[in-house]
């Protein structure tokens, strides 16, 4: 055998090897096989709903779930290493970063939430809302959780934002 050939044939083992590899194959996980659980009261104030949950793989640093809030229920204040995407799915809710306004969302809204911007997202007094919430670990972390958020707080005047 010629060192071309041995390349070759090295090469041609190791792309099947690759590919015949679990951590190479697409993965589905089926909603059926999810279980649902209730938000912790430390993370949470209200009825609040998290499913779906995901994590890829390393070297992927991506995770998530779809969260669902019934109506005044939010999460506490909190920050995310790397940030933060949300997805509204349904409903109408809040979302606010400290000291900023309190912003409306809806379906079909995205929200980016910046690296270390501590927030806070939920549904409205009147409706409940869900969204999916995908953030990225780093070394192995993907929340601070901090303090409630007060009800003076969630009930700041919202203005007319999506009237």
């Amino acid at each position: 055998m010629t060192p071309k050939s041995i390349i070759t044939a090295a090469m041609a083992f190791g792309a099947t090897t690759a590919f015949a590899e679990p951590d190479r194959e697409v993965s589905v996980t089926r909603a059926s096989s999810q279980v649902a659980t209730a938000g912790a009261p430390e993370y949470f104030t209200g009825s609040v709903k998290v499913q779906s949950r995901f994590q890829a793989n390393a070297p992927a640093r991506v995770g998530g779930g779809l969260v669902s809030f019934e109506p005044t229920a939010r999460t506490v204040w909190h920050t995310h290493p790397l940030g933060q995407t949300l997805i509204v799915t349904e409903g109408a809710g809040l979302v606010q970063h400290w000291e900023g306004e309190l912003q409306e969302i809806g379906p079909g809204d995205v929200v980016w939430i910046p690296p270390g911007v501590k927030h806070w997202h939920g549904a409205t007094p009147d409706s409940g809302m869900s969204h999916i919430a995908i953030a990225e670990s780093l070394d192995g972390k993907t929340v601070e959780w901090m303090e409630h958020v007060s009800d003076e707080q969630y009930g700041q005047k919202r203005g007319d934002v999506g009237e």
